[in-house]
């Protein structure tokens, strides 16, 4: 087919952008996502096996505090508790994998707290509302049963709000929400879920694991954050690529690839498929190993390159991350459970004299905004390095906000934030998925690259990942249930 310039490609495009919905994905974070990786009606259109469902997530309620002189001596504790749980009961259907137990109202004693808080380790995580003035100790006590907890505290209750920054200084993980809008409590909800579906995790790593020390360890990764890695050889990638129906393999490049892409530039029909049928293959390992992601270190070779494989599990809400990369896997892992965004593995590069960072990869998801969302339009082409194989151009949304990202030694998340200004106009070099994003200050970003923290070969230094949306409170927020440090690289 013939070559279309990048130029053409944006003019061809730029209808095909999109928006998010207020109320769309933005207010369902992980429900996509989890729907998509678990729903046998999305995966099997090819044939083979649905990905396994995970359980929701058990949040335990608790209200504290039946009156006293705030809010008002006149208060009605039960009244109020009707408002929240008619407000959880509509959370239960948004997220679609929470499930509220519990909903004890106690007065604010400390023998009241004690008796719900050996309930808890039945439950995964913990939401308490604070209702009325009282003592501290009581919402202490219930953090204190160990579990993943959020204190969601609204004007006048009172003003025990002031001791918990002092519980998080000291390495309580208890999420402290001071607001009146009800909303918080929803996303308070969807980060709980975070730790939990990390526990329930499992990672897929072909060949040698790369990254940081601590996260190419299974023994660390399982210690930090309780997932599991499951080592897989390229043998046995080969096997299962070879053991797939090649009209399946057909099927699945015709439907997901060759009908719907802007252009098809470099590529043979038949490289498309044989990556196609690799996506079939890797998928059916996962099923086996019942993985919710995988990276892989001999993603540059036979029997087919990566990379559409690893944009069709990002498509999907699952993660596929590139060269084996364990740092950048567990952060895409942690941003699909938390905003439900699939991440883009960047090689960064700096423009200092537009303050401007450029992104560029030859993997990239057309899902940018998550499962449910729209495909970003895209070419089909060679990756770049070799010429050879089967990669995308993506194009994604100028003026779209962005959050670069990476947990690194299992306890630093790295992040910075920007704006997609342009699709870069370097069709001739570098990565074939590029854009230009504006930051702050680049020259000073330059300078703090890394944090102080991050050391290591090439790869590691540089890759960083790329999500739609600004998630920087969020992640401060999510840190503190995870026990990390947040260092901005700007």
């Amino acid at each position: 087919m013939e070559e279309m310039s990048r130029r053409e490609f944006l003019g061809a495009g730029a209808a095909a952008g999109g928006v998010l919905l207020a109320g769309g994905l933005a207010a369902q974070p992980l429900a996509v996502a989890e729907e998509a990786s678990s729903g046998p009606h999305r995966l099997s259109s090819a044939g083979g096996s649905p990905w396994p469902k995970l359980p929701p997530v058990k949040i335990h309620v608790v209200y504290v505090g039946t009156g006293g002189a705030w809010p008002t001596p006149t208060f009605d504790a039960p009244a109020e508790v009707r408002k929240f749980k008619d407000y959880l009961g509509g959370v239960e259907t948004r997220l679609g994998n929470v499930q509220f137990v519990g909903g004890e109202l106690i007065p604010n004693t400390v023998p009241a707290a004690t008796a719900v808080a050996a309930k808890l380790k039945e439950a995964d995580a913990a939401l308490i509302v604070h209702l009325s003035f009282g003592s501290s100790e009581p919402l202490l006590k219930l953090v204190e049963a160990g579990l993943p907890s959020a204190i969601f505290s609204q004007p006048f209750s009172g003003h025990d709000w002031m001791y918990v920054p002092r519980w998080q200084a000291a390495g309580k993980r208890v999420l402290l929400v001071t607001s009146s809008d009800y909303g918080d409590l929803e996303r308070a909800a969807a980060l709980l879920r975070v730790p939990v579906r990390m526990r329930q995790s499992r990672v897929i790593v072909v060949g040698p694991a790369r990254g940081t020390p601590p996260a190419c360890s299974a023994e660390q990764v399982k210690q930090c954050l309780g997932t599991e890695l499951v080592p897989v050889s390229q043998e046995r990638v080969q096997a299962a690529h070879k053991a797939v129906d090649p009209k399946a393999a057909e099927a699945e490049a015709e439907q997901y690839w060759i009908e719907p892409a802007q252009k098809i530039v470099e590529p043979s029909r038949a490289d498309i498929i044989n990556s196609a049928r690799l996506y079939l293959a890797i998928k059916e390992i996962m099923v086996q190993e019942r993985a919710q992601a995988i990276t892989s270190s001999h993603c540059m070779g036979a029997p087919a390159k990566g990379c559409l494989t690893f944009s069709k599990l990002n498509d999907l809400g699952l993660v596929g991350a590139c060269e084996g990369d364990m740092d950048s896997t567990l952060t895409m892992l942690l941003f699909a459970y938390a905003f439900g965004v699939p991440g883009f593995i960047s090689d960064p590069l700096f423009d200092a004299s537009r303050s401007a960072v450029i992104h560029a990869h030859c993997t990239s998801t057309t899902k940018l905004d998550g499962p449910a969302g729209r495909r970003a339009p895209f070419l089909i082409r060679t990756q770049c390095d070799s010429n050879q194989g089967v990669s995308l151009e993506v194009q994604m949304r100028v003026g779209q906000e962005i959050t670069c990202a990476k947990l690194v030694n299992l306890d630093t998340m790295l992040i910075s934030t920007g704006k997609i200004v342009e699709l870069t106009d370097f069709h001739d070099r570098g990565c074939r998925t590029q854009i230009t994003t504006e930051v702050a200050n680049a020259k000073n970003m330059v300078r703090h690259w890394g944090g102080g923290v991050l050391d290591g070969d090439m790869m590691t230094l540089l890759h960083r990942v790329v999500f739609y949306g600004n998630h920087l409170e969020r992640m401060r927020d999510l840190a503190i249930l995870l026990g990390l440090k947040v260092v901005e690289e700007a």
